[in-house]
């Protein structure tokens, strides 16, 4: 088998959508095809209107579709943006790896207050407390 005999073989919705190579194609139009059977099923039951029926049915396969597919499109980009960030962590654990710059050679909080608490640093005074004086010097 060639790449040509393989693009013949795609599924084509339409003519237009390659149902196989378009992410979250192939669930939204199943879900659209159970929502659309549900709903014009349902309604026909309720009311035994047969065209209405198949209408209420057509408007269930449509919005079923694109709610299933705009819900799984934005989970699929909320994926990437995590993969992103997680690849740049990674990334930059690699550059600051040994540095000074490195998050985990960081002294630990109990040493930085040791250092404080010994004298070598010492926290900064604070201002004298306000008193009230007469403003014209007489005591």
């Amino acid at each position: 088998m060639t790449g040509e005999d393989n693009e013949n073989k795609a599924f084509r919705l339409l003519g237009i959508l390659d149902v196989q190579n378009t992410p979250c194609a192939r669930d939204a139009i199943l879900h659209g095809a159970g929502g659309s059977l549900a709903a014009g099923l349902l309604h026909f039951l309720a009311t035994s209107r047969v065209r209405r029926s198949f209408d209420v049915g057509f408007a269930g396969f449509m919005l079923t579709t694109l709610g299933s597919w705009f819900y799984c499109r934005m989970n699929n980009a909320k994926l990437r943006v995590q993969q992103r960030i997680i690849q740049d962590g990674i990334r930059n654990k690699v550059a600051y790896e040994g540095t000074v710059l490195d998050p985990t050679n960081r002294p630990p909080a109990e040493s930085i207050r040791a250092l404080v608490t010994s004298g070598t640093e010492t926290p900064p005074k604070s201002p004298p407390p306000l008193t009230s004086s007469p403003q014209d010097g007489r005591t």
